[in-house]
């Protein structure tokens, strides 16, 4: 954060000499919103900031208009309050402006606020966080798809995004299981999912490398690398290197999904994190194992050669495609994050 930005932040004076002020976009269906207002008038008066201005999302629009208000009005900080849904749909207007985003985090994954460390669990220090924080820029990932039918469409993703059977096991989650029990949900759902799992061709290039060919489970195209339950999915993943990192999973039977599971949770958490390990992984053919492949460029396009496969975005079901192509929009968004 620059100096001035600092002197705002402890101030709560704008350059002009006037108030600070934050707009609060948030889920009303989430629980807790009572206390939200209390520990965001708080906040306001420790920092400083004029009342907030509060704006519900909605079910035909979940952040994505009621950030445009906000601009529009002029906000110095929008606060992002709910899912992944909800803070992807922010971030989708904020992107550009300049204008800070702070999160507290309502979802049940909560993938971008946990990796970036914001308190999942904890609202009041979240709160404090969005206002008092330092302004981190980080990389914005934009997918333009195109449907069965020909038509054209363009979304913001900040966690990650997949076509195959990751988007069929987020279409299959039980919604009531999903409120209970979280993101293990989702674990059901791809029990369910990978038996009646079918591979799909496809073909793929980063940048402006060389074609590839592939039978696929599932291409992702991410910008973070952890999973719940502390899976390390792209161990070298960052948030604001300006390239997306792209996983292609292609097991060829059970056996293969079974060492796609240790290549996350045992390779890619513990071995790889010392070079004994990386040796040993050389030496038994691990880094050569060709169920997961990795790459990482500043974009990956993707064809389907057979019939439309399901999309997913930041862990939202969004249809099927039959292409898309991914774009690093660099540094394109301010997040409020611990100093």
């Amino acid at each position: 954060m620059t100096g001035d930005a600092h002197h705002k932040a402890a101030t709560g004076v704008d350059g002009a000499g006037g108030q600070l002020r934050a707009a609060v976009i948030y889920n009303p269906t989430k629980s807790g919103i009572d206390l939200l207002r209390a520990a965001v008038k708080s906040a306001e008066d420790r920092q400083h900031y004029a009342p907030s201005l509060w704006l519900e999302t909605a079910v035909d629009d979940p952040g994505k208009g009621m950030a445009r208000e906000a601009i529009a009005a002029g906000v110095d900080l929008i606060i992002a309050a709910g899912g992944d849904g909800t803070v992807r749909s922010v971030a989708a207007a904020v992107r550009g402006t300049g204008v800070p985003l702070g999160l507290v985090p309502l979802g049940t994954g909560n993938l971008f606020a946990r990796n970036l460390g914001i308190p999942v669990n904890d609202h009041d220090d979240a709160v404090v966080l969005a206002f008092a924080g330092v302004d981190r820029a980080i990389d914005v990932l934009v997918a333009d798809i195109t449907r069965a039918d020909g038509t054209n469409e363009t979304h913001a993703s900040l966690v990650m995004s997949g076509i195959g059977i990751d988007a069929a096991m987020i279409a299959n989650t039980n919604p009531d299981l999903k409120k209970r029990v979280g993101w293990l949900a989702y674990v059901d759902a791809g029990l369910r999912a990978i038996p009646a799992s079918k591979p799909y061709r496809v073909v793929y290039r980063t940048d402006a490398g060389r074609l590839h060919r592939s039978r696929v489970s599932s291409i992702l195209v991410a910008n973070l690398g952890y999973l719940p339950g502390n899976i390390e999915l792209i161990p070298d993943a960052e948030l604001d290197d300006g390239k997306l990192d792209v996983v292609v999973l292609q097991p060829r039977n059970l056996m293969g999904w079974l060492l796609v599971w240790r290549r996350v949770t045992w390779e890619n958490r513990v071995l790889r994190k010392s070079a004994l390990g990386r040796q040993f992984l050389d030496l038994t053919g691990g880094s050569r194992r060709r169920e997961v492949v990795y790459s990482r460029g500043r974009s990956v396009d993707i064809e389907i050669e057979a019939d439309a496969e399901e999309f997913e975005i930041d862990g939202d079901e969004f249809g099927t495609v039959v292409s898309a192509r991914f774009r690093v929009d660099p540094a394109a968004l301010l997040v409020r994050v611990e100093d």
